[in-house]
């Protein structure tokens, strides 16, 4: 079981901090000498990340929640 939890937090710290740095990276788009865009196209980026983390919230929640739907007398 400790194994579990090692491989999570080693994969889960890995696939977390390469997110972290590649949304970082948007902000390299923010130089207008090279780039220009809108509001309406910085609000379409942030919404579509948000939407893949609120879903994938989600699954961890619901995930959480089939493990306590255990019957017990």
């Amino acid at each position: 079981m400790d194994n579990k939890k090692e491989n999570f937090k080693r994969i889960a710290e890995k696939r977390t901090n390469k997110i972290i740095e590649s949304i970082s990276k948007l902000q390299n788009l923010t130089n207008t000498s090279f780039y220009d865009y809108t509001s309406e196209q910085v609000d379409a980026i942030f919404n579509a990340i948000q939407e893949e983390l609120d879903k994938q919230k989600k699954i961890f929640e619901e995930d959480k929640k089939k493990e306590k739907k255990r019957f017990e007398l």
